[in-house]
């Protein structure tokens, strides 16, 4: 085990919840209050909101940037907005058994399994987690290290009953620094074809298709690159797609992110993905909607990753396998060593419900260019692929899983790197890390301005 230290940076919204809440107050007090002060409180809300200078408040703008602009402070307004984002944690922050604060600043709540958000589905309502599937045919388990979790909140020995699983609370916070109640915990609705141009989204990835595939598995180096601007992120995954790149893409995705719009800080997360309409109304991250069925009480979702990699120092990865059970057609997750996290039911999904045509492996960061010129914001370590072991970011042992449950090395891989002086990769094979690559990238240089 070892430490890197972080860079926590905090960027909330305007705090524009305590006037509100100052109206509503005074308003459901109405009866009970003498005349004078009244009258003096209504003459402080006169003064407040006609005699002084317009409120300015962040908004947020179709590229998922926050603009200021004067604009006058409706309470009503803001209060329909609380009492929203209030609704909303209501549905996702569900009961707690135990409660447990991480050195982090998460709180991870443990719920009771047949409880989590995914039980809130039409198809799901009333029923409980399946049992464990059958792993593909060539898979290892090391039960020496099937216990590690890898994560922040366990570092003092805590843990969730059995029963329960780990989910990390949601606060007002978090969503009042999304773009939108109804987008929060949603990548933007963009097109998808790895033409990156105009998007702002910038991949170094590699990737097979033209073959039905069943599941991806890998080895992930962690990092904490450093994310310049809050609404962009870096992030590192495992990409199972299946339809056309249209509005009928069906895609599953895990990995470590790094986003302060969705968490409010620089750590690299454990996160996870689906969409079935190209990110447009469908899937989310986590468990921050209906969908993904955790079955594992020792795993949090969104929680930070630690230990982390240094510099020409020691190095981290963690293991990650998605993959369709044959039995009943569900796509299941693997973290770490032998540590099944969940699935995905068939049923959220159109053409990945039989299964996947590509699969793709890599970084992927936002170039907002808010301050005019290409960002700063790091993939992977931060350093070139030609550096190599110890300073540019890896995958390793990548395999595919295929219609017979087989695991086996993945072959006749695409290399793409859509700005390769920005980010780039390489790839490479020996006889320990199988089919593996280098990738990532500074951002802003002398050859990407």
């Amino acid at each position: 085990m070892f430490d890197q230290k972080q860079t926590t940076t905090q960027k909330h919204s305007s705090k524009i919840a305590a006037p509100a809440a100052v109206f509503a107050s005074i308003s459901s007090k109405h009866n009970s209050i003498s005349l004078v002060p009244m009258l003096v409180a209504v003459f402080l809300l006169v003064s407040i909101f006609f005699s002084a200078p317009a409120f300015s408040l962040a908004i947020g703008s179709d590229s998922g940037h926050q603009l200021q602009a004067n604009q006058s402070f409706k309470p009503s307004q803001e209060l329909s907005k609380l009492k929203r984002v209030r609704a909303y944690l209501k549905s996702i922050n569900k009961p707690a058994v135990k409660t447990i604060q991480s050195p982090d600043g998460d709180v991870i709540d443990c719920v009771l399994s047949h409880l989590q958000p995914a039980f809130d589905h039409p198809q799901l309502r009333g029923q409980k987690p399946l049992d464990p599937p059958e792993r593909p045919k060539g898979f290892e388990i090391n039960t020496e290290s099937v216990t590690e979790s890898y994560q922040q909140w366990t570092d003092k020995g805590e843990s969730c009953p059995e029963g329960t699983i780990p989910i990390r609370r949601t606060t007002e916070k978090d969503i009042l620094r999304a773009n939108s109640i109804r987008r929060f915990g949603r990548k933007p609705a963009r097109r998808v074809r790895r033409d990156s141009t105009g998007t702002g989204h910038e991949h170094a990835v590699v990737f097979v298709n033209g073959d039905q595939y069943y599941g991806a598995k890998a080895n992930i180096n962690v990092w904490a690159p450093r994310v310049i601007d809050p609404y962009e992120f870096s992030l590192s995954q495992i990409w199972v797609i299946s339809g056309s790149f249209g509005n009928d893409l069906n895609t599953i995705e895990a990995g470590w992110q790094v986003s302060p719009e969705l968490y409010g800080d620089n750590y690299p997360r454990f996160f996870t993905y689906w969409t079935t309409d190209a990110y447009q109304a469908t899937g989310c991250y986590n468990l921050l909607c209906s969908g993904f069925v955790q079955t594992n009480n020792k795993i949090a979702i969104g929680a930070a990753i630690s230990p982390r990699s240094t510099y020409n120092g020691r190095q981290f990865d963690i293991g990650l396998m998605v993959w369709k059970d044959p039995k009943h057609g569900h796509w299941w997750l693997e973290f770490g060593n032998g540590l099944l996290v969940g699935y995905w039911p068939a049923f959220l999904f159109s053409h990945l419900r039989s299964h996947a045509n590509m699969l793709q492996f890599g970084g992927e960061i936002v170039n907002s260019r808010s301050s005019g010129f290409h960002t700063s914001t790091q993939m992977g370590s931060g350093h070139f692929a030609g550096e190599g072991f110890g300073k540019a970011s890896y995958f390793r042992n990548l395999q595919v899983v295929d219609w017979d449950n087989n695991l086996l090395p993945l072959t006749n891989l695409h290399l793409l790197a859509d700005h390769s002086s920005c980010y780039d990769i390489r790839q490479g094979k020996n006889n320990v890390w199988g089919t593996y690559f280098y990738y990532g990238g500074p951002g802003r240089n002398v050859r990407c301005p």
